[in-house]
């Protein structure tokens, strides 16, 4: 059986990944997000050779606009299951989701047989969002499952997202902003504040030691990189565990165009986790001037 994920687009200006299970008699396909359009989303899974393969369920991380487009109000497909964290309900009501086919879940559930979906919920803004910890259960029940973890707008990493997220095969992680770049640009000032306040996004610094803590084992997927505050270069420099032998392969996700395929699997010999994980700061306003220009 195989597992891979493909981030379609991510930015603010509309988030989307495609997850793909095929068990051999049948190719399923999830996104996780739903922020681009119909017709954009469909284009960019043709890209990614999905054109034909219908989408069987949606798994949402909150209802933001840029990670739920309205659109698929009138175009979701009667047969796909749209997943929705609970504490969204009002939201989701409000936004007419639930007229859909909607899972509001708590607890885990599964999207496929043998594919589990575990979440935890973070701070983010006033209703938080759901970081995915989703496995791929083996047929023999004494094998480690094949997991990968996801987690994106994240306002303040807790010891509970790292536990939960411990050790999975692959991650995909926001790296939303460059802390230098966002106090320099010409953003509003509530806006910066609520971005680096602890409720908002992960700087890189902070997204850089949730996955050191995390210890992910073949892959990490930087999601959400800022337009106007952080660069794939200025990323991937403050992400030092790339420099590590032992380090797992990095992808930055586009905001114009789909990544190539991660295959989600096993690995013969898994790197160990960090026992005890630092406190991490809840803000870096007062952590700016100590950091590293880059």
């Amino acid at each position: 059986m195989s597992f891979q994920l493909s981030n379609l687009s991510s930015s603010s200006r509309g988030n989307a990944s495609a997850l793909v299970v095929d068990d051999g008699d049948a190719r399923r396909l999830f996104l996780i997000d739903a922020g681009l359009s119909p017709r954009k989303t469909h284009a960019l899974l043709a890209e990614v050779g999905l054109a034909r393969v219908p989408i069987e369920g949606v798994l949402l991380t909150h209802l933001d606009h840029d990670h739920w487009h309205s659109g698929w109000l009138a175009a979701m497909p009667e047969a796909t299951t749209v997943h929705v964290h609970r504490s969204h309900r009002g939201r989701a009501d409000r936004a007419g989701l639930t007229y859909l086919r909607t899972n509001l879940f708590n607890d885990d559930f599964e999207i496929a047989p043998g594919v589990v979906v575990r979440p935890v919920l973070n701070a983010h803004d006033d209703l938080g969002t759901a970081a995915f910890r989703i496995e791929q259960r083996p047929a023999d029940a004494a094998a480690r499952p094949t997991s990968l973890g996801f987690a994106t707008d994240i306002g303040s990493p807790t010891r509970d997202l790292i536990q939960h997220l411990q050790g999975v095969d692959v991650l995909a992680v926001e790296s939303n902003y460059c802390p230098r770049m966002q106090l320099a640009s010409n953003r509003p000032q509530f806006l910066k504040d609520r971005i680096m306040g602890g409720a908002g996004h992960l700087s890189n610094q902070q997204s850089a030691k949730l996955v050191r803590d995390i210890a992910p084992q073949s892959h990490v997927l930087l999601l959400h990189l800022s337009l106007e505050c952080n660069t794939p270069d200025i990323a991937l420099r403050a992400h030092d565990w790339t420099k590590d032998a032992d380090a797992p392969a990095c992808t930055i996700a586009n905001w114009d165009g789909p990544t190539p395929w991660i295959d989600i699997k096993p690995t013969s010999n898994p790197r160990p986790a960090r026992q005890a994980p630092l406190p991490m700061p809840r803000s870096l306003w007062d952590l700016t001037n100590s950091l590293p220009n880059a």
